[in-house]
């Protein structure tokens, strides 16, 4: 068998921390890099320890700013001239997912085109965790594996024993999602109906199914200013809900979000730390993703099946 060197873990600024709990559930040191900055804001990474002919893992979320998926290309850029064997962009938030189709006339599929700007800089896999939409993993020419926060999560759900739960998703587009973790919790599935004035603002929201005397539990892959779930937990505490709390993988949490959640009337907002958190908050709950990561990219490295960590 061929000789396959120690991988090398790098971290782009915004997911230090992340990274740095990645690497220790992988057993390895995070490696050295270092990012100059020139006064009108220009920035240039740099690896300060070889990479030639190794497996490199580049971490970083690419939630905006853009200088985020700027930092991200760069990296890659630079690892490749460095004759780097193989580069992972490790990306637990894939940034701009919601453009991913032309839903009006003359507007970009950013989605694809960021796939594009990975593949150039030199991105040879890319690993990330529930995508705004499943079809972005056919905008890319290398392997994508697209990891589920549910693995994360179904346990803890699970641990919270809650009577009479219903699962429910904040808007159509989200159903899917919400069918498969009913079917694992065996439970019941409600729908949210939503129209929206334009982005981040609901002019209309109607509920599809019953949650008098429920526990439910909101299912989504983002919150982003808190608009919608906020909203959906209060009609649902209107409807005669016992308690509402919402699972959400990527906590954008812009705007403002934090005011949202805390004057609406979940009792609980389940993340995990793919985006650092701006500030916390009591009805915030934090569970790491790093486990998931680290071993996902263990097998990856030893080009074993990660097909267990599947769950959806």
């Amino acid at each position: 068998m061929a000789f396959e060197p120690t991988p090398k873990i790098f971290a782009c600024k915004q997911s230090q921390a992340l990274a740095k709990d990645i690497a220790d559930k992988y057993g390895i040191p995070l490696g050295n890099i270092i990012t100059s900055t020139y006064s009108d804001g220009e920035f240039q990474p740099s690896f300060e320890e070889s990479v030639r002919g190794c497996r490199v893992f580049l971490i970083g979320s690419t939630h905006p700013s853009s200088d985020h998926l700027m930092e991200l290309l760069l990296m890659c850029d630079a690892a490749k001239r460095a004759s780097a064997r193989h580069i992972t962009a490790v990306m637990p938030y894939f940034g701009w997912a919601r453009q991913d189709r032309k839903d009006k006339p003359r507007v970009p599929i950013a989605a694809k085109l960021i796939a594009k700007m990975l593949e150039t800089a030199g991105a040879t896999r890319i690993i990330t965790m529930d995508l705004h939409a499943d079809q972005i993993q056919g905008f890319f020419e290398k392997p994508v594996d697209h990891l589920f926060a549910s693995t994360i999560f179904l346990p803890y759900l699970k641990s919270l024993n809650l009577p009479n739960l219903t699962i429910a998703s904040p808007d159509m587009g989200g159903s899917k999602r919400a069918y498969a973790y009913s079917k694992a919790m065996e439970s019941d599935v409600v729908i949210c109906y939503k129209q929206r004035e334009k982005a981040n603002i609901i002019s209309h929201m109607e509920l599809i199914g019953d949650v008098k005397g429920k526990n439910v539990v909101l299912v989504d892959d983002m919150v982003d200013t808190a608009g919608t779930l906020t909203k959906a937990a209060d009609l649902m505490m209107e409807r005669g809900a016992l308690s509402v709390r919402a699972i959400c993988t990527h906590p954008i949490l812009s705007g403002k979000a934090y005011e949202r959640l805390e004057a609406s009337k979940l009792e609980e907002l389940i993340v995990t730390d793919s985006i650092p958190l701006r500030q916390t908050s009591p009805k915030l709950r934090v569970l790491t993703c790093a486990d998931l990561f680290a071993d996902v990219m263990k097998s990856v490295h030893v080009n074993q099946s990660i097909s267990s960590k599947f769950l959806m």
